[in-house]
């Protein structure tokens, strides 16, 4: 039996490399190996464990059972490498609910341990950045609420950051952002982005109004959902452009005082209730654009609000944390 893991409305299966070869996929015995072989084992392995059984999708329900898969891990003791993979077949470089959900399974495992940190490592095949990309992960308790602390490092901001080629310049609170012209033309107001890289390539649409963030349901439209697959896939199934890797969008409003409202375009999955990486990366566009101070940020997403902690001195933002808990479904 697959079991599925839920962080913030965000579903992955979590399956040991040796289970998954039980099922005649030729998956290799190394992480780094399996993730740049990844085109000869992952449709399969997705198609094995997160496809609807024959008659069982309910009504307007996603594709797939899931948001993704994560392979691992490959070791028995830390540091652990793992494979996170989209329900198209591709591989993330980094997934916040995906290593919070992760982190869940190994604890459950007795493999985490509890008072110190751990690192986790995920492997890809992604030209543009290093891999394995890493994150350690620390047990913690906020707000009587057991989950984990993981450590996303150091923020990178700008085109050159995520790849993106020709983008135009553009200013917000006099701070330098980017004008995405693809994203434009999808919605005049969707104007100033601010790309942020941590760990994995994100694009950031900052808004002045609600009425301007999109719903789920509205990017899910086939008019909406194909221009918005075009920007944030990689060819062939999008356009690659402006990242020719892809990148994942997001689109951000200040609600209050260190919260920010947000929406997620996931690269390799599409609208998605929640997302980790999506969430810091948010946080960190907003405190480049000076809608929110260093220390905690509250990012809101249709699956539930996200904890990041930013760390700043002199002007530049040092370290993002974001915390996250999950729960194997029933």
């Amino acid at each position: 039996m697959t079991p599925f893991y839920d962080a913030r409305g965000n579903i992955y299966a979590v399956m040991a490399p040796d289970a998954v070869r039980e099922r005649g996929i030729d998956l290799p015995q190394l992480a780094s190996d399996a993730a740049q072989t990844r085109e000869n084992w992952a449709l399969a392995v997705i198609d094995a464990f997160c496809a609807w059984a024959p008659g069982t999708q309910p009504p307007g329900s996603k594709e797939h059972r899931c948001d993704g898969l994560l392979v691992g891990p490959f070791q028995s003791s830390p540091p652990f490498d793992l494979l996170i993979v989209n329900t198209d077949g591709t591989l993330a470089e980094r997934s916040g609910n995906g290593l919070t959900i992760f982190s869940q399974a190994l604890s459950e495992q007795g493999l985490l341990p509890r008072d110190e940190a751990c690192l986790l490592r995920v492997h890809h095949d992604k030209a543009d950045a290093v891999s394995p990309v890493g994150t350690s992960v620390k047990p913690a308790e906020v707000e009587g609420v057991k989950g984990f602390w993981l450590d996303l490092g150091k923020p990178s901001f700008g085109p050159d950051a995520v790849g993106a080629e020709r983008v135009e310049g553009a200013l917000l609170n006099g701070r330098d952002v980017s004008h995405v012209q693809p994203l434009s033309a999808l919605d005049p107001a969707w104007s100033r982005s601010q790309f942020v890289r941590i760990g994995n390539p994100h694009c950031v649409t900052l808004l002045d109004r609600a009425e301007v963030l999109p719903s789920n349901e509205q990017m899910r439209e086939p008019g909406l959902c194909e221009g918005l697959t075009r920007i944030a896939y990689a060819m062939p199934t999008g356009a690659g452009a402006p990242c020719p890797a892809g990148v994942n969008l997001q689109w951000a409003m200040l609600e209050s005082e260190g919260q920010v409202a947000a929406r997620v375009f996931e690269r390799g999955e599409g609208p998605t209730a929640s997302s980790g990486t999506s969430a810091s990366a948010v946080a960190c566009a907003a405190w480049r654009v000076g809608w929110v101070a260093a220390g905690e940020v509250r990012v809101v997403m249709p699956g539930g609000t996200a904890p990041i902690l930013l760390e700043a001195s002199d002007g530049e933002l040092n370290r993002v944390r974001l915390f996250g808990t999950a729960r194997l479904m029933d």
